[in-house]
């Protein structure tokens, strides 16, 4: 669900952005720069999402994905990303996602911007929170499939599975499976490992 921008207590010196008659992007834009540290902005089919910081257990999650990554990654150029934005293609405006984990080769973003085009992305990974459970099962498979990133992991701390949807066509993936949390979780290539969910 989407989230209003803190209040202005909360926010960036001088409160939310006054954003009457701006048009999406542009209201997407003055809510990301007055958005306080930690708390993530997203636009996703034309809906801006605030996110607040993850809690613990959702980062644990994410760094024992991220140390099973390393260990076992099949090609030792991959790396792992936090907090990296990503632009991709919308059938309206285009989206802007800040994934709880990106995987891509060494040097894929190495600049200074923002927002960076998907092409070298081999793997997203999203956690799910109250917050944005929701987005991360439907609107979040269909923006990284158009964006033909090739394999998503998506951990449903709601339902204790993990998904993984791999071979983007249009705005799916043709396969998905399913596994129970704590179970032995294969990722396709360019992975090309199983990932233990035993620490989940």
């Amino acid at each position: 669900m989407a989230m209003p921008l803190p209040a202005p207590d909360e926010a960036a010196p001088g409160g939310p952005p006054d954003h009457e008659g701006a048009t999406v992007q542009e209201t997407f834009e003055l809510f990301s720069a007055s958005a306080p540290k930690g708390w993530r902005v997203e636009l996703i089919e034309e809906e801006i999402c605030v996110v607040p910081p993850a809690n613990g257990e959702h980062e644990e999650i994410v760094t024992e994905v991220v140390e099973q990554v390393i260990a076992r990654r099949t090609d030792q150029r991959l790396r792992s990303f936090t907090g990296i934005g990503l632009s991709l293609p919308g059938a309206g405006d285009a989206v802007r996602v800040i994934p709880d984990l990106v995987i891509a080769p060494k040097g894929s973003f190495d600049d200074r911007e923002e927002w960076h085009a998907p092409a070298p992305v081999r793997l997203v990974a999203e956690v799910t929170s109250t917050s944005t459970a929701s987005r991360d099962r439907l609107q979040k498979i269909r923006a990284y499939a158009r964006a033909e990133i090739p394999v998503y992991l998506l951990v449903d701390r709601e339902t204790a599975e993990a998904v993984v949807c791999s071979d983007p066509v249009a705005d799916d993936y043709a396969h998905k499976s399913v596994h129970k949390l704590g179970t032995a979780v294969p990722l396709p290539a360019p992975l090309g490992f199983v990932l233990d969910t035993s620490a989940f």
